[in-house]
């Protein structure tokens, strides 16, 4: 099987903010696939933390365990795009440590 060159990009974004993430994500390149842009997948869940110390929480209070309404953000991209992609999904997140994952996907031209 050959090298892929496509990944699977995914953010956990509070409810409120899942636009301004997804708008971002399409922006920087992800979510093209043929004739069609933005495209991605979302799923409900609830985000779970305890800010620490020295944490500047957008959302709780330090030392404080914390349960968030979240969308889960899935959308595919060329892998030679994938940083740029992250890095605009960050950017346009409001956490201080957004939580996101990068995984290798393979599409019919890869197999």
């Amino acid at each position: 099987m050959a090298d892929s060159q496509w990944v699977q990009i995914g953010f956990y974004v509070p409810m409120g903010n899942a636009d301004d993430v997804r708008a971002a994500l399409a922006e920087a390149g992800a979510g093209r696939l043929g004739n069609y842009a933005g495209a991605s997948w979302s799923t409900t869940g609830v985000g779970r933390f305890t800010p620490l110390q020295g944490s500047k929480p957008r959302m709780g209070a330090t030392g404080v365990p914390a349960d968030v309404p979240e969308h889960k953000i899935e959308v595919l991209a060329p892998r030679n795009i994938a940083r740029a992609v992250v890095e605009a999904g960050i950017a346009a997140h409001p956490y201080e440590e957004p939580a996101y994952y990068v995984t290798e996907v393979w599409m019919l031209e890869d197999l």
